[in-house]
């Protein structure tokens, strides 16, 4: 044997048998079938008790047995799925032999039972079974043993390291001396925080001094670079302690676990839960990109930029505002070569983003090598580094990008299609340049997901958007735009939609002039949000404007408009009402001449009514069922109203909303209208101001303020007309007269006219009493009232008939004429334009 030889304690002289690791003889092995008979029998089992296959396979396993065993014991046993303990067994040569034994049970078969499988270990040094090979084993054992115990503590597949009670170092493995980049004989006395100056050791320092302490094992995560590599690498520290055999704590064991790959996973998870959480909280695009580039770092990049690709019909260079659909419907077809992206969004770690070269809301053009361009074009993500040749080309064309790219060090680029539903909505950029490792694959996989989910909130977004600007572009276009001025009244109105994410409403106001210089005040709300609801606001606006030319009372004309919206309701339903549609209205008729106001209400809140002493209060109006229920009666209320008095009508979306009661938001109401302001447009400003939250209103908000003014006494002018022919000529001078007392000369002609044909069709057709009233307002109103309530209607008279062309003349010689009817009778009036106006 050389010298070499002789200083490995593995060089046992037994030949090849022992260099074998799957060697059969190294362990005794049998088996015993359910009915205790041997089955099998290895080479390791006859070295142990010397027995030879053929004499033992095939009999009775019991007759192995130097010692007698209990029925119960064995039964015990045989119910067992393993057994393990010491048998005395019997050798060949017939002395007894101590044996360890460990029992399996087989799997059962078709058969029966499974067979034991009978292992022990062959004995080890000082238990020799006095063949000569085992006594030679047992000679090198201890030796080997120990060759192996120093071999496992430096070459550890993890790192090791031991401290003593002093927390000084005192031995490290091969791979610790890695971990730390020194070799042992640099650090040993050392303490760890010494050792690698960071923060992550001191926290480790500070376990192993608890380990110390209490003498109980801990587990620590930490986090760090190993060496000089670039990538970090996440740690699961061990620390036990190294006790005496009476229990005294000498020092401390670290055995260092790296779970970099288990980290990094569940970091990608925590930061795919966070991107579920914090992307997509609303419905506006912009805000949405934020979030995906606020997720984005620095979990995963140290600058994201979201930008998206620019609709049709946009100006290239303009910068978006938010809600004016700037990021609306992405154009359609191939994506190939240069793109025009808007920047919706971009994050750095570096406060203020100074990196970024697009600014917020620009739009630039990205050539086809670009990174954005040539992720779009794939349709895939794709990864670049900053020596690609076309990042170098893309860095060219612009001094301020090369610049960025050169000042902040930028070296790895991922970019990612932002797609939903089939339309790619634009492109994410992912870079790095603060942490020094690139992306990887895995990177990429998280990236695809963040943005995946972003892309389905920003198509969300997207679409609202779209549907929120065509129902307001809707409500706009329904919505009076102007409204007339009349002299009876004093207007001021104010129409606010609801919030960006609340959806548009079915709110409408409207003033509609009736005959006899008397004004309708109309506010409804219908009920839902979106285009349907302003779609039915618009149809029953102009129900309302249609049935109140008809002059028909408050009450009545809600009734109308009740059944209009059942009606609207059976319409999706197949002719069957499905209360999908429904509505509440407020209708108030306020009469100049008579200074009287009737109104009704179809489940609306009631007007407030601020008297000339500045005090405000409700008008107690019977409520009414909301329109479309159906089968219930309306009520309508008549009350004095002098001139100077401001009527308030409104939607609940001024006084109710964000939790406030109804009745709360009415008395917040009535008291911000007690407030005096120099005008009725202050006066709105100050009630938004008052009532309304500064981030909007959760539902749409409509607010009419009427100022009375009186019609003075001498420019109404009233005779009561005999039921008698004769007569019409003198009231035709009373006319005149007035006329010329009134400064309206040019009017005489056409009045007399009119007053001559009216007062003669009351006479003809219709009963007493009959009334003539002319009214001088910004027209001229003529009406005569009779106690019929047949309504009149032009007809065509024929070439030779007396009669029948009276109403024709009026309708040719005014500008508009009609009828309404009264609890007494009807009133026909005229309405002609004064010249002087």
């Amino acid at each position: 044997m050389t010298g070499q030889e002789s200083a490995l304690p593995f060089g046992d002289g037994l030949g090849d048998r022992r260099s074998d690791p799957l060697d059969e003889a190294a362990t005794a092995r049998a088996t015993i079938s359910a009915d205790a008979v041997v089955t099998s029998w290895n080479e390791g089992a006859r070295r142990l008790l010397g027995h030879l296959p053929a004499e033992v396979v095939g009999r009775d396993a019991a007759a192995l047995l130097a010692e007698e065993l209990s029925p119960d014991d064995v039964r015990a046993a045989a119910a067992l799925p393993r057994w393990s303990g010491t048998l005395t067994l019997r050798h060949r040569d017939g002395r007894t032999v101590p044996v360890r034994l460990l029992a399996h049970r087989g799997a059962p078969s078709a058969d029966g039972p499974g067979d034991w499988l009978l292992v022990s270990p062959l004995p080890g040094p000082g238990e020799g079974t006095g063949d000569t090979e085992d006594v030679a084993e047992d000679v090198i054992g201890q030796a080997e043993d120990d060759a192996l115990l120093a071999l496992a503590s430096q070459q550890a597949p993890c790192p090791v390291a031991i401290y003593d009670r002093l927390l000084r170092l005192r031995k490290i493995n091969d791979h610790m001396a890695q971990v730390i980049g020194l070799p042992e004989e640099e650090i040993r006395g050392l303490r760890l925080s010494e050792i690698g100056g960071k923060l992550e050791s001191e926290d480790l320092e500070r376990n192993m001094a608890e380990v110390l302490r209490t003498g109980e094992r801990r587990n620590v995560e930490t986090y760090r670079r190993v060496g000089a590599e670039t990538r970090a690498h996440a740690w699961s520290a061990r620390l036990a302690p190294l006790k005496t055999p009476d229990g005294e704590v000498h020092g401390v064991c670290l055995a260092a676990h790296d779970i970099t790959e288990q980290y990094r996973a569940r970091q990608r998870l925590l930061l795919l839960s966070e991107s579920s959480v914090r992307i997509g909280t609303t419905l506006d695009v912009t805000r949405t990109a934020q979030e995906l580039a606020d997720v984005g770092v620095p979990g995963l990049a140290d600058f994201v930029s979201v930008d998206l690709l620019e609709p049709r019909g946009h100006n290239e260079g303009a910068e978006a505002v938010e809600g004016d659909g700037a990021f609306g419907e992405p154009p359609p077809g191939p994506l190939a070569g240069p793109v025009v992206l808007r920047r919706a969004a971009h994050q750095s770690v570096l406060p203020g983003a100074p990196e970024a070269v697009v600014k917020l809301g620009q739009v630039d053009t990205y050539p086809e090598y670009s990174p954005q361009a040539a992720s779009l074009a794939a349709g895939r993500p794709i990864i670049h580094r900053e020596t690609d040749a076309a990042i170098r080309r893309w860095a060219a064309e612009s001094a301020a990008r090369a610049a960025t790219l050169r000042t902040y060090g930028f070296h790895s680029m991922m970019s990612v299609p932002i797609r939903a539903r089939g339309v790619t909505l634009g492109v994410a950029a992912f870079s790095r340049h603060s942490r020094p490792e690139p992306f990887t694959e895995d990177d990429v996989l998280l990236a695809e997901e963040i943005t995946a989910r972003a892309a389905v909130c920003l198509d969300n977004a997207r679409r609202f958007t779209r549907e929120r600007d065509t129902a307001l572009a809707l409500q706009r276009s329904l919505l009076p735009q102007t409204l007339p001025r009349p002299t009876a009244l004093d207007i001021a109105f104010r129409y606010q939609p609801a919030g960006t994410y609340a959806g548009v409403g079915g709110d409408w106001f409207d003033v509609i002039p009736l005959s006899g210089a008397r004004v309708a005040l109309v506010v409804g709300d219908v009920v839902g949000h979106g285009i349907q609801a302003s779609a039915t606001m618009g149809r029953l606006r102009t129900a309302v404007r249609t049935l109140a030319d008809v002059d028909l009372p408050p009450d009545e004309l809600l009734t109308h408009l009740d059944d209009l919206v059942i009606h609207l309701s059976a319409e999706g339903g197949a002719g069957t009402p499905t209360g999908d549609v429904g509505a509440t209205c407020l209708y108030a008729v306020y009469d100049p001449v008579a200074g009287r106001c009737s109104l009704a209400r179809a489940g609306h809140p009631p007007p407030v009514l601020v008297a000339l002493d500045g005090t405000a209060s409700a008008v107690h109006v019977p409520a009414g069922p909301p329109l479309g229920v159906g089968g219930l009666p309306f009520e309508a209320i008549e009350f004095d109203i002098p001139e100077g008095v401001v009527l308030a009508l409104y939607t609940d979306g001024l006084i109710g909303g964000r939790g406030r009661d109804l009745d709360d938001g009415l008395t917040a109401l009535t008291a911000a209208l007690a407030h005096p302001a120099p005008s009725l447009e202050a006066g709105c400003d100050s009630v938004l101001r008052t009532l309304l939250p500064e981030h909007g209103a959760s539902d749409d908000v409509a607010l009419l303020l009427a100022r009375t003014r009186g019609l003075d006494a001498s420019r109404v002018a009233t005779w009561d007309v005999p039921d008698d022919p004769a007569l019409v000529a003198r009231a035709r001078r009373d006319v005149t007269d007035r006329l010329l007392a009134w400064g309206l000369d040019e009017a005489v002609f056409t009045t007399e006219l009119v007053v001559s044909e009216l007062v003669t069709n009351a006479m003809r057709h219709a009963a007493e009493p009959i009334q003539l009233r002319l009214i001088y307002d910004h027209t001229l109103i003529c009406e005569v009232s009779d106690g019929s309530n047949t309504a009149p209607h032009l007809r065509r008279a024929r070439v030779f008939d007396e009669g029948g062309r009276g109403l024709l003349l009026v309708a040719q010689l005014c500008l508009r004429w009609g009828s309404r009817h009264s609890a007494t009778g009807k009133t026909i009036w005229a309405e002609q334009a004064l010249p002087s106006l």
